[in-house]
């Protein structure tokens, strides 16, 4: 069955099928707008490639390659010539010792500085071995760090840092110092007074021993006192110590003044401060029951072991018991 139906002056001929014909007829259906529906654009352009810089023709790699090696060698030669200039020159020579800049150094002569760039001088500046020359200036025992570095035309300057001691060591019967690295150092008399040092004399630390372990036991030396005076209500306690054991690792003796005398306290290897606290709090009924306490063992929890000490000038009935070693049990 066909149905022809009239819309915008147009005829269409629609035929209908065997599921359609029972529809009810609504007329012609609208045309749907496709006016907001984006084409499909094709590129119309292509895609760039990239070409090497060589060329491919075989003239143009010869010549290509020629101007390479000539601009190679053209800076080759012109290194040359620049090396020959910087390192020949008088202008870069090293000409007196006054060329050699020294910073930092407060406690070392500059003379003992300049000493390293003896034979430096007169030399040109880029043939003087910046690396030699700083391991040889951390050998001068006061010298902790160094640092050396071209000053062009033709200087140099050196900076050090410079050791800081810690303590007085005995060495011998002289009194020289040592740092917290364990590092010896020698100083005049007058220059101790000068600087104003007021350390403990530590012992145990021998020329003899390796650094490894003089560093060790300094290492224990700088805990001992930072427990002793840890603490901004504390007071120094350290500023009581006149010397320092550090000969056995696990027991640290320190000799205290009390009352004229010195007494040796054992500390043992841990537990400084606790130990000397208590030490401190017993001390006073200890000297009034032996004026002649000589030294006192605080390395067990519960009690102290006390040692007297012996002269001919004590009662006998205490020099008795001091000639076999009195041992005082204090809870």
């Amino acid at each position: 069955m066909k149905r022809i139906a009239a819309a915008n002056n147009r005829q269409f001929d629609y035929t209908a099928t065997a599921g359609e014909q029972s529809r009810p007829w609504r007329g012609p259906q609208p045309v749907p707008d496709d006016s907001d529906a984006k084409p499909y654009l094709r590129g119309s352009g292509r895609v760039p490639l990239r070409r090497s810089v060589v060329p491919r023709n075989r003239a143009w790699k010869i010549l290509f390659g020629i101007a390479a090696f000539l601009v190679l060698a053209g800076l080759s030669v012109g290194g040359y010539f620049a090396i020959r200039y910087f390192t020949n020159d008088p202008h870069f020579r090293i000409t007196s010792s006054s060329s050699i800049q020294t910073t930092g150094n407060s406690l070392i002569a500059r003379s003992e500085l300049i000493d390293v760039f003896g034979e430096d001088i007169g030399r040109n500046i880029f043939h003087v071995s910046l690396r030699q020359s700083q391991h040889d200036l951390e050998q001068i025992p006061w010298v902790e760090h160094a640092a050396v570095m071209r000053l062009l035309p033709d200087q140099l300057r050196v900076t050090v840092v410079e050791r800081k001691p810690i303590a007085f060591v005995r060495r011998g019967s002289q009194i020289g110092l040592v740092d917290g690295a364990g590092v010896l150092l020698e100083m005049t008399p007058a220059l101790m007074a000068q600087r104003h040092y007021s350390f403990p004399v530590v012992t145990g630390i021998e020329d003899k021993d390796p650094l490894s372990t003089r560093s060790a036991r300094m290492q224990i030396y700088a805990r001992l006192i930072k427990d002793l005076d840890g603490g901004a209500e504390r007071a120094h306690l350290s500023d009581q110590l006149s010397e320092v054991d550090l000969s056995d690792p696990e027991d640290v003796r320190v000799l205290v003044s009390e009352q004229g005398s010195d007494v040796l306290v054992h500390l043992g290897g841990e537990q400084f401060l606790e130990r000397f606290e208590r030490y401190k709090a017993q001390l006073p009924e200890w000297r009034a029951k032996y004026p002649r306490l000589a030294s006192v063992d605080m390395r067990y929890e519960q009690q102290a072991v006390l040692d007297m000490a012996k002269g001919a000038d004590v009662d006998p009935n205490v020099e008795a018991i001091t000639l076999i070693g009195l041992r005082d049990q204090v809870a």
